[in-house]
């Protein structure tokens, strides 16, 4: 009972923990077209590529962070890590709140990468408390604290960046300050030293994943359609507090309203009927009709002139969802157990990759269709653009169909050193 009862404790500081970061992530999208706009004096065409380059700093340093912190936490504990990225952000909020320049945003950002990379220590957190047999159940939990934090960030950062667009920023900071004291005082530390190892800069390394994969024919092509998938869905983070400001004339609530919104249809979707459907038509069809709602979704952004028109679009491109745990069913089946986390580290690595490609370049498709030099005024290009890169996903990923099912006739993969 005495070994347990930490765990629990444990386990909910870590649901706690991945709830606070998606809702400090997800509390000041709706406020960043006016905080940069108010910074800088720019219009939001402009600020649209400027937050983008927030988002892509923000990726890029998640990227290269992620397998460092993961390797420190190895050698100096998940407790001491987990707790040095709460202060870290409690601190880091504080500073972009009260940013005087873009400048100091931008470094915020880019501080706030690092910390952020700390999921892949709350993952191994709970795979040092939670028996094998119970670790599903409890990373689907992770999961639901994800979709929470989402649902719930933008509709507080809506009403907070309603009075002032700063507040969000200092609502973040006491969220995470008060998590930092909660897991000072009760926190266990669950890495013995027995079981630490050095820390060695040559395996954390990013695209070390990306290249064992390469072992897996069928896997890694649906990587490179995942790449493409993902690169398309960047659109979201990267251009939707811009394009609904610049088409709706929306306020920072009518924003955090409508990503709660979607978060709570990706939530029902990918929570309650992804399962029943995957079941009964399969993953292959799962993935290409997933993947064919989703690009039929970007169009329908890409073309709407109301908003009111957004929630009919978001209600069915929400059955998009089946899509991406169907790809990640089909991966998974065909590698084996020992190289599992590989594979997911391949996953985020191409998603954080997205993350900085993204931002850097579809709000400069927005600005170029928006600006007075483009042939059509179009502010849902981006969309468009995303759509083509879906099709193109699911042509990649059908390609190795045929490969999967020779594959399903042959003994269960195992590693090969």
């Amino acid at each position: 009972m005495r070994a347990r009862a930490p765990g629990k404790h444990a386990f909910v500081f870590i649901f706690i923990t991945v709830l606070i970061d998606m809702i400090g992530f997800g509390i000041i999208i709706p406020v960043m077209p006016r905080l940069i706009m108010s910074l800088t004096g720019q219009p939001v065409e402009t600020a649209a590529v400027m937050g983008g380059l927030l988002m892509g700093v923000f990726a890029f340093t998640q990227f290269l962070c992620a397998p460092i912190i993961g390797g420190l936490s190895d050698r100096y504990g998940r407790r001491n890590i987990l707790l040095f990225a709460m202060l870290g952000f409690t601190i880091d909020y504080l500073i972009m709140g009260a940013a005087t320049s873009f400048a100091i945003l931008f470094v915020g950002r880019m501080v706030s990468g690092v910390f952020g990379a700390t999921y892949t220590t709350a993952n191994a957190y709970i795979a040092d408390i939670t028996e094998a047999k119970d670790r599903a159940g409890r990373f689907g939990m992770m999961g639901a604290a994800f979709g929470l934090g989402f649902i719930l960030g933008p509709a507080i950062g809506g009403v907070l960046g309603e009075i002032d667009p700063r507040y969000p920023f200092f609502a973040a900071a006491g969220l995470a300050g008060l998590n930092f004291l909660y897991g000072y005082f009760i926190l266990p530390e669950t890495l013995t030293v027995a079981n630490r190892r050095p820390f060695d800069i040559k395996r954390a390394n990013p695209f070390g994943s990306l290249m064992q994969m390469r072992k897996y024919p069928v896997v890694f092509t649906m990587l490179a359609a995942a790449a493409l998938f993902f690169l398309g869905h960047a659109a979201f983070p990267a251009l939707w507090t811009y394009f609904t400001t610049l088409r709706f004339g929306w306020s920072p609530q009518d924003i955090g309203l409508s990503l709660m919104a979607v978060g709570l249809t990706s939530a029902i979707v990918q929570g309650g009927l992804t399962k029943i459907i995957v079941a009964r038509i399969g993953e292959w069809r799962a993935f290409a009709i997933g993947f064919s709602i989703a690009a039929l979704a970007y169009v329908g952004y890409g073309f709407i002139t109301e908003g009111w028109m957004i929630y009919i679009v978001m209600s069915i491109g929400a059955l998009s969802g089946i899509g991406g745990p169907a790809m990640q069913s089909i991966c998974s089946r065909l590698v084996p157990a020992n190289s599992q986390g590989e594979l997911q580290g391949a996953m985020s690595s191409l998603q954080s990759l997205s993350m900085v490609i993204g931002p850097l370049t579809l709000p400069q498709v927005f600005h170029y269709f928006t600006s007075d030099g483009a042939p059509i005024y179009l502010p849902g290009a981006a969309f468009l653009v995303a759509a083509i890169l879906t099709v193109a996903a699911i042509l990649v990923g059908l390609s190795s169909r045929h490969q999967d099912f020779a594959t399903l006739k042959q003994a269960p993969p195992v590693e090969v050193e």
